[in-house]
């Protein structure tokens, strides 16, 4: 019988957090800022920053300023063709 705990990571594997993407910040995500530098990315391609209620505005803000903004939607909402 084993009684020490498994190192196996896929075996531990719980469901993944989604942390703010602020530095420093460790809160749990709740809001992805989604943004694109049309100078750096394709039309198509849509990165994410993951926001905590704290920092939602502050992250949404900063990329808007630079007019990078495209929405800011639930983390839930996200999708494969978002990151």
């Amino acid at each position: 019988m084993n009684v020490l705990p498994s190192l196996d990571p896929v075996e531990n594997a719980g469901p993944p957090e989604h942390l703010c993407s602020a530095k420093g910040c460790r809160a749990t995500a709740r809001h992805a800022v989604v943004w694109n530098n049309p100078k750096l990315h394709t039309a198509d391609r849509r990165k994410v920053w993951l926001a905590c209620d704290e920092h939602r505005a502050s992250l949404a803000d900063f990329v808007a300023l630079r007019g990078f903004l495209i929405e800011v939607v639930p983390v839930e909402a996200l999708t494969d063709a978002d990151g």
